[in-house]
């Protein structure tokens, strides 16, 4: 069993890196195929994805749904386990607009916008 020295390293060995809380955010607002969220996450590889999408899995935080159908086709969700960490994700998330805000001054709005009007 892995020891850790602060209960916070377990956390970011879950949930940690670069994209992993940035594909929980997107599924916090329901289902998605791998297509959506790379297209919600344009800068990340297919492989990246992947990669974090299969460990996010195994560790329980999202749950893969297969629907047998020609084409096939595979959803993402957040499990029931996943879903605790839900009001850590929207602690990052305000966090992160307060910062943007600081920071970048108007480029929030920038942002938001771009994304809504994909």
């Amino acid at each position: 069993m892995k020891k850790y020295n602060i209960s916070v390293e377990a956390t970011l060995e879950v949930i940690g890196g670069k994209w992993k809380c940035v594909i929980l955010c997107h599924l916090t607002h329901g289902k998605k195929r791998t297509s959506e969220l790379k297209r919600l996450i344009p800068s990340i590889t297919q492989k990246m994805l992947t990669q974090q999408l299969r460990e996010l899995e195994h560790d329980g935080i999202i749950n893969r749904i297969v629907y047998n159908q020609v084409p096939p086709k595979v959803e993402y969700e957040l499990s029931e386990y996943g879903k605790s960490l839900e009001s850590i994700l929207t602690a990052l998330c305000n966090w992160g607009d307060v910062h943007i805000e600081r920071t970048c001054g108007d480029r929030l709005e920038f942002l938001e916008d771009s994304i809504l009007n994909k």
